[in-house]
């Protein structure tokens, strides 16, 4: 049985906006991209997405496949639109 993912809201997404604790959400997918930053091809424009929904801005850069499996790399969990944001489980 897999374990239940950590989901989070945008509200504590959007505390996380700094280069220093970077975090976005792509797709409903959160990540903490924190650690890329320096490596980030594009630089400082990746703090656009930082604490936002960044779907846009992500796919409309045209991001390759490659990037998109570094992705995986820093997944934490799914957003949620739930206040408690604590995991998907009903327990």
């Amino acid at each position: 049985m897999s374990k239940p993912s950590k989901t989070y809201t945008l509200e504590e997404v959007a505390s996380h906006h700094t280069k220093d604790d970077l975090w976005t959400v792509i797709d409903g997918e959160v990540y903490d991209v924190t650690t890329f930053f320096d490596e980030h091809p594009g630089g400082d424009i990746i703090l656009d997405a930082a604490g936002i929904d960044s779907t846009g801005i992500f796919e409309d850069v045209g991001h390759s496949f490659d990037a998109r499996d570094i992705l995986k790399n820093y997944h934490l969990g799914k957003l949620t639109k739930n206040k408690q944001g604590q995991n998907n489980d009903k327990n």
